[in-house]
């Protein structure tokens, strides 16, 4: 006879009925995520593939009218054998997939993270550096459909440090951001940002807009990027026996680093640099963890004057500047704004680069002032 001792150490613990169908449920789900992954990739690289062989008949005949033709009798013919996914209209969405994305090898990547949805927005960008910021973007910091809209009506790349550079080094930041999945300043800080949402009167203080900030810090992150979060408000900064406070302080994961942030009322002054090295050297001795990058900062102000930025040359010690708007301006005077600043920036680049260049004669040349 087994006594009732053998029997309790022989018994098999149970899992928890509510424990088992929560591991079931997530094992369910899990695939569900994975088979509808797989066939939106296969529907995006289906689309790419028509639109590829309709393009090649297209460019065979070289007469745009038959393109036309062409596209409205084979909607005709697939709509009534494989249903509405292929309208005269989606079939020119798809012969523009194929004409703006060539790379098949590309758009694979892309495909697992962003579906048919999202390249219809992105196709009908007008620059093949806007298309592959936002594909590229979208995928690193997984947008849906509705925040790419946003973005794009936003205009977050004109707003971007990136498309203040020439083409050739957006296009090699991009290319290294596909290969790499790495995130750089600037991909990530953008200039002017755009601060409505806290509802700020005509007048207001520096405190109101840290007040209006931490009342609407969902928006305040959303606005700033994916991949930031809170650490502190007023973080007290210690040096000798002078206390200093950071107005806000966050955590950038892509980045791996401290963000400090300091809000200025009025335009950007020389003596804020000084202000925010402090603070950054400060926050790299006492709060850098080994693994981090080295802290950066971003001066939040009302506006700023372009020489001061180039002759101050901010971003060697690691600290970005923009303005903050608390009023969105019409959409064309805003797109007139940033495109103007693009030019600008990238005209004083050159006037820069061109300067750098060294006297081949090896003589050099008389130095003049000129007065403005």
């Amino acid at each position: 006879m087994t006594s009732k001792k053998s029997r309790e150490s022989g018994d098999i613990r149970q899992p928890e009925p509510k424990i088992l169908l929560t591991d079931l449920r997530q094992l369910i789900a899990e695939a569900r995520q994975d088979v509808a992954r797989q066939v939106n990739s296969a529907l995006v690289m289906l689309y790419w593939r028509i639109g590829q062989r309709i393009r090649q008949d297209i460019l065979k005949e070289k007469r745009a009218e038959y393109g036309e033709q062409i596209i409205v009798t084979l909607s005709r013919q697939l709509t009534n054998e494989f249903g509405s996914g292929f309208t005269a209209r989606n079939l020119a969405n798809m012969v523009r997939f194929a004409e703006v994305f060539r790379e098949e090898k590309i758009l694979h990547t892309l495909c697992a993270k962003l579906s048919w949805s999202h390249f219809r927005l992105i196709i009908y960008l007008d620059e093949d550096l806007k298309r592959d910021f936002y594909a590229e973007m979208c995928r690193i910091e997984g947008w849906s459909v509705r925040t790419l809209e946003k973005k794009i009506s936003g205009m977050l790349f004109e707003r971007t440090a990136l498309s203040k550079k020439p083409d050739e080094l957006v296009r090699h930041e991009l290319d290294n951001l596909r290969s790499e999945d790495k995130l750089t300043p600037d991909l990530v800080f953008r200039d002017p940002y755009f601060l409505d949402f806290l509802g700020l009167n005509d007048r207001y203080l520096e405190k109101d807009i840290e007040d209006a900030i931490m009342r609407e810090l969902e928006n305040f992150i959303l606005e700033l990027g994916v991949g930031f979060t809170f650490v502190a408000r007023q973080k007290r900064i210690q040096v000798d026996n002078d206390d200093y406070y950071l107005d806000l302080l966050f955590y950038h994961r892509g980045l791996r680093r401290l963000v400090a942030i300091d809000l200025k009322l009025g335009e950007f002054r020389p003596g804020d640099k000084g202000q925010m090295e402090l603070y950054l050297r400060w926050l790299a001795k006492h709060e850098q963890q080994p693994e981090e990058e080295t802290p950066i900062g971003l001066i939040l102000c009302a506006g700023k004057k372009t020489e001061q930025m180039e002759l101050l040359e901010l971003e060697k010690s690691g600290i970005r500047v923009a303005s903050y708007w608390t009023k969105l301006l019409p959409r064309k005077l805003l797109q007139k704004k940033l495109h103007e600043a693009i030019l600008h920036a990238r005209a004083r680049l050159e006037q820069r680069e061109s300067l750098a260049i060294p006297d081949k004669t090896g003589e050099g040349g008389n130095r003049t002032s000129v007065k403005k």
